[in-house]
């Protein structure tokens, strides 16, 4: 698969694909006889997680690591579930601040609300006021 469709497959562009490449966060990609990348599944399978893992706030540097140790083997099966286990950590704290953070949100906005509806109820007891005054 050529790097365009790849591009357009995950939503990255080339040039995100070729730094990705470059820094060791996704394997070397073989090249064809005209020597362009040519992907393979598994390769797409690389950009998959890696994608997943930058949208769940995965650095490089992180990710850089986790592949380094995916390619040394079974033997370091523990050190990867202890860096994944930390950066689920990681993301479950900034969920549970973000939902905090909603929430306080969501509060304002309802006192905002109860505001503007007590306003309303003012306006409308004025001007029944007003109109029995001018009858």
């Amino acid at each position: 698969m050529q790097i365009s469709e790849v591009s357009k497959r995950f939503d990255l562009t080339k040039d995100t694909l070729r730094y990705y490449e470059r820094v060791g966060l996704i394997p070397e990609i073989k090249r064809n006889s005209s020597g362009n990348r040519d992907y393979k599944e598994e390769d797409c399978n690389w950009i998959e997680f890696i994608k997943y893992m930058r949208d769940a706030g995965l650095s490089i540097n992180t990710l850089i690591e986790y592949l380094k140790l995916y390619q040394e083997g079974d033997s370091t099966i523990k050190e990867r579930k202890e860096l994944l286990t930390e950066e689920r950590d990681k993301l479950a704290e900034k969920i549970n601040k973000m939902q905090q953070s909603l929430d306080r949100l969501n509060y304002k906005i309802d006192v905002y609300e109860e505001r503007i509806v007590k306003k309303e109820k003012e306006l409308i007891t004025r001007k029944k006021e007003l109109e029995t005054n001018l009858s």
